[in-house]
């Protein structure tokens, strides 16, 4: 296939790219360092800063032989892109092109609207230039758990089927975003399922909860092509974030009684999950929708496996309860579907030591620049910054 990946820099973006290319399709990678720029504006740098993506490409060609493609751009340009999905002809485009935090978003007004604009101009862009310079590309888009919230029903994929006053009719999974990063994803979803409906167009929607590890098949193979991972409150997962602070001799920072549940995977099987979908791309007119997770946890949950994984290896670990700085229930009913994707079969990478001992081996490597200042919440929902 030719692979068209928007937001190649990003901590899922590069590992696509590689593990596409890998697999031997042709690659091309954009991004408009905008992960980068958010990062150094809240002086929260990731743990290690990746080369830029035409140093990465030419390293991954030393290393594999193999070519991945570099165009710098932005999604919100829809000229450049247009042109850029007019002259690469994609058969699936990979869509990560977008402000991916939660906290960032509720920071202020200013970060709430640049949120708000970049994500949904991006993924209409994206849409219409697939409708006008390549219409039978599948869109492969990167969604969320969290359009969903935390529903006191099982929570389907995508769909659910209503039976009212004696009529039945199927709709989109009703949706409850917590912050106005998810809220944006919500939209993504209306416009995307408008544009099967109206213009025919082949889309997925990979609904995926938090990633977890650094490393995969491609990224280990050189420093030189690491990915970007990012540890602090605003940017940082809570897996990630807790073996970080495990490292650091830092208490684990859970948010209120911890009881909050979400699913979560591995970095390797996000690409797994991607590929499965582009590989077996939707129908003409299809909006599908895959709910992109392995295993359900509560914050207490990943905690104490942290602390587990974190005491085999020799660190004290030590846990501590802070004030939630989200609006979100703390204890609740959690049961989501995950079904399609292992139908079409994927093979998950549970958390365990063998899983998650590379990760704490990467972020030992690198302690010395651990900034234990971007540990604490400083982004309240209630009043921002």
């Amino acid at each position: 296939m030719k692979v068209l990946i928007l937001g190649a820099d990003g901590y899922l973006g590069w590992p696509t790219a590689m593990h596409f290319s890998a697999k031997g399709h042709t690659v091309l990678a954009t991004d408009n360092y905008g992960r980068r720029t958010r990062c150094k504006s809240i002086n929260a740098e990731p743990l290690v800063e990746p080369l830029n993506l035409d140093l990465r490409a030419k390293h991954w060609r030393e290393v594999s032989g193999k070519d991945i493609a570099v165009q710098i751009g932005d999604c919100c340009d829809y000229a450049w892109l247009k042109s850029v999905v007019a002259e690469f002809q994609p058969d699936c485009v990979v869509h990560y092109a977008e402000q991916p935090s939660a906290p960032y978003s509720m920071a202020d007004q200013g970060k709430a609207a640049e949120t708000l604009q970049n994500n949904l101009m991006a993924t209409m862009n994206v849409v219409f230039a697939v409708r006008d310079a390549a219409p039978n590309a599948h869109i492969v888009k990167l969604g969320t758990m969290g359009e969903y919230g935390t529903p006191n029903i099982d929570i389907e994929e995508g769909y659910l089927t209503v039976a009212h006053k004696g009529r039945e009719h199927t709709f989109l999974y009703p949706k409850t975003p917590g912050s106005i990063y998810h809220l944006t994803k919500v939209q993504d979803s209306d416009l995307m399922y408008f544009a099967t409906r109206i213009w025919g167009m082949r889309i997925t929607d990979l609904n995926q909860g938090p990633v977890y590890g650094i490393d995969t098949d491609q990224t280990m193979l050189a420093p030189e092509l690491q990915t970007a991972f990012s540890y602090d409150d605003v940017f940082g997962t809570v897996i990630n974030r807790f073996a970080v602070q495990a490292v650091a001799g830092y208490p684990l920072t859970v948010y209120g009684k911890g009881g909050q549940v979400r699913g979560y995977l591995h970095l390797r099987d996000t690409l797994a999950c991607v590929e499965l979908a582009a590989e077996n791309p939707a129908e003409p007119g299809e909006f599908r929708v895959f709910n992109q997770f392995t295993e359900t946890f509560s914050v207490n949950d990943i905690a104490g496996l942290i602390q587990s994984v974190g005491e085999r290896l020799g660190y004290s670990v030590a846990v501590d309860h802070v004030d939630n700085p989200r609006k979100e229930l703390e204890e609740h009913y959690y049961n989501p579907a995950n079904s399609n994707l292992l139908d079409l079969g994927l093979q998950p990478h549970f958390f365990s030591f063998e899983t998650i001992k590379p990760l704490f081996d990467f972020i030992e490597t690198n302690k010395q620049r651990i900034d234990t200042s971007l540990f604490a919440p400083k982004v309240l929902w209630q009043t921002g910054l």
